[in-house]
């Protein structure tokens, strides 16, 4: 059994429509699939149309920004009510914050001799429910200014870079009781990638699961062997589910193929359990997966 339980569309920053990456999956000799946009489940039934067409299990999720000790967070939620009012109320907030800030990183572009216009990125963002730095990357890329995303990030969009503009994110600790309170399950992504391993550290994770945290991604591109070792131990320590996953993002990034990094079956097992004991808890009618 093959899991694969972090990836995108082209609702936000993938490259393939929802229908297509189920397709992808099929492809990848994946068994079971989920989809997370950023901050957004507007995938969710073209691809549970396509993966019950295909015979391939699906589950519901999405990939919240949130920041926690000044730093930013990604939180992977699944089986969630995304309807659940302050819920949505948060992701309307957080996904306005990601198109609010195109015009001024525009304008910090055309500072350092960069002429990219609205126009630019809206030609390359498609059907995506929010604007964000990585469509403006691919209109870097379509511009000729950037070989690729990477480029773009480590030379203009990243923290620190010239064109970085800062924007709303939901607090974690917050947003993993949030989570709860939609029926769904939460699991930290790539906790100790980026840099994110000096604020995610033990006691912190150990302090998120008191607040309701369900997992952590250990097996992900961001994580050396080092790494998700001792991420393993700490996961098994605290009694937290260990998940693994490609983050893809089809054409968008090109060093994590569909199933790289897959979930243990008994651990995919224990996260639908949680599920279903937090759908209980909350009284919430949430999205049920599919199931090969």
């Amino acid at each position: 059994m093959r899991i694969d339980l972090h990836t995108h569309s082209d609702r936000s920053d993938g490259t393939d429509k929802p229908g297509e990456l189920m397709g992808r999956a099929v492809v990848a000799g994946l068994d079971i699939i989920a989809l997370t946009d950023h901050d957004t489940a507007v995938g969710w039934d073209d691809a549970r149309a396509a993966a019950v067409d295909l015979g391939v299990g699906f589950v519901p999720g999405m990939e919240i920004s949130c920041t926690y000790g000044g730093r930013g967070v990604h939180l992977l939620a699944y089986l969630l009510d995304p309807g659940y009012p302050p819920l949505a109320e948060e992701l309307r907030l957080v996904l306005d914050g990601r198109t609010a800030r195109l015009p001024t990183t525009l304008e910090r572009l055309r500072e350092v001799g960069v002429d990219i216009t609205e126009d630019d990125v809206g030609a390359v963002s498609g059907p995506a429910e929010a604007t964000g730095r990585p469509h403006v990357a691919d209109a870097l890329v379509a511009k000729g200014v950037v070989r690729d995303r990477s480029e773009a990030f480590d030379r203009f969009l990243s923290k620190g870079r010239p064109a970085y503009v800062d924007r709303y994110a939901s607090d974690l600790v917050e947003m993993v009781r949030m989570v709860a309170g939609a029926g769904g399950v939460s699991v930290v992504a790539h906790p100790w990638g980026r840099h994110s391993r000096r604020s995610l550290d033990t006691d912190v994770l150990a302090a998120l699961k008191e607040a309701g945290l369900t997992g952590v991604e250990v097996d992900h591109q961001d994580h050396d062997s080092t790494a998700r070792s001792e991420l393993r131990h700490v996961a098994a320590t605290l009694g937290l589910v260990q998940t693994g996953s490609s983050d893809f993002h089809g054409e968008g990034k090109l060093d994590c193929p569909l199933g790289v990094n897959t979930t243990d079956p008994e651990q995919f097992e224990k996260l639908l359990a949680a599920a279903e004991k937090s759908a209980s808890a909350s009284g919430r009618e949430t999205p049920l997966p599919v199931l090969p």
